[in-house]
């Protein structure tokens, strides 16, 4: 990796800049905007913008410790500089970094240490305490395995095609990709391609989905015919999963309260060939009260922290706080509340998150249960970063009466 090319470094400072002090504006599209405006760059320079971006990104309150101050809107280069100082990445000394006292920097590397684990592991002091306090002794263990750059994996549609299908397809484009072990639909890129350019992503073959994420569909339990409601559908990842698995038979009701992510999700069904999918926005609690006592199965996929894929998301570290934690949890809880009334007798409900907390998770379900008793706790799992995908949470809920 070499930073060798001005043009890359201004795109690069540019990108951190909106990415840190432009309101709501998050890694994932900024970068898609800034490779999208310069499509003279090629494969490799795309690469090194995507990896030197999200690693200062991952890093940034480290590197704040190694160039002696906070990151500022006129102390990016400074940022940058510490980071490819820090990576030992090759670089050219461009004009925007003349001034930068690169001694200082080096002098604080030399000493290959940090003050405080929030330091070490870039994370905002109050995450560090929380994380220790929820998650014991173990939580450092998360918190590097979270600051690793997370695989690309695939779920092959199977209403068009196999895991062994797919992956002879992309290798026909140019894509070295192989199934996943205990993942019965997942396929794992050997290195980052935009698959968003295949012909086989154009033909519905496959979808990007995080293998901890594919496990949530089948923990559901759908059978063929059943009525399922996703109450929090968002654009559909895991509504299109659960599409493929009741192969168009029976109904999927996707809801949510974004009219925006629903337009996403029936033009992904479409691609998908998923026949079986109706939309409708949750615009007031009508739209729940209707559908009491009507879904066979029903996803509760709740807001959440994002702490279990800060591997792909290391931005939102930087966006939440303990006041953002403390209103999610009353939000997953009030959630649960409505949502699962539109349940049957008999029927089962999974409780998800992407998150690594505890009070997210099995203390919200453990809540929930004390306070409905015509629910039980079927089963639950916890997918921990350290696993080697995202860290995620899911509960199965029977309603007994």
């Amino acid at each position: 990796m070499e930073l060798i090319h001005r043009n890359l470094a201004i795109g690069i400072h540019d990108a951190l800049q909106e990415t840190f002090f432009e309101k709501n504006k998050y890694a994932d599209k900024v970068i898609e905007r800034l490779l999208k405006a310069h499509k003279k760059w090629g494969s490799q320079d795309r690469a090194v913008v995507s990896e030197i971006f999200y690693n200062i990104i991952r890093w940034k309150k480290r590197l704040e410790y190694y160039m002696g101050e906070g990151v500022k809107p006129n102390n990016i280069y400074k940022l940058m500089m510490a980071y490819l100082l820090w990576s030992k990445t090759n670089y050219k000394k461009f004009e925007e970094f003349d001034g930068i006292k690169v001694a200082d920097i080096l002098t604080k590397l030399k000493k290959n240490t940090v003050p405080t684990k929030a330091i070490e592991h870039s994370i905002p002091e109050w995450l560090a305490e929380t994380l220790e306090k929820e998650l014991g002794p173990k939580w450092e263990k998360e918190m590097h395995a979270l600051n690793e750059q997370a695989p690309t994996v695939l779920r092959a549609n199977s209403l068009r095609t196999t895991p062994k299908e797919l992956v002879s397809d992309l290798s026909d484009e140019n894509i070295v990709c192989y199934p996943v072990k205990n993942y019965p639909d997942a396929v794992q890129l050997e290195e980052k391609k935009n698959v968003f350019l295949t012909t086989a992503f154009k033909e519905g073959l496959f979808e990007v989905q995080d293998a901890s994420s594919q496990k949530i569909a089948y923990f559901l339990d759908v059978k063929e015919g059943q009525r399922v409601i996703d109450a929090c559908a968002g654009a559909g990842g895991k509504t299109l999963h659960l599409a493929a698995l009741m192969k168009n038979k029976g109904q999927i009701i996707a809801l949510d309260i974004f009219e925006w992510k629903l337009a996403e999700l029936k033009r992904r069904a479409k691609r998908a060939g998923a026949h079986n999918i109706e939309t409708r926005m949750i615009s007031d609690n009508k739209v729940i009260k209707r559908l009491h006592d009507k879904a066979d199965r029903l996803l509760i996929d709740a807001p959440c922290s994002g702490l279990g894929v800060l591997k792909r998301n290391p931005d939102s570290k930087w966006k939440i706080d303990q006041d953002f934690i403390n209103r999610i949890k009353g939000e997953q809880q009030q959630i649960i509340q409505d949502y699962s009334k539109m349940l049957k007798v008999d029927g089962k409900m999974v409780y998800a998150t992407c998150s690594i907390l505890p009070s997210e998770n099995n203390e919200q379900v453990e809540e929930f249960i004390r306070n409905n008793p015509n629910f039980k706790m079927v089963k639950d799992e916890k997918v921990m970063p350290s696993e080697g995908y995202d860290g995620f949470y899911m509960a199965l809920i029977e309603r007994i009466s």
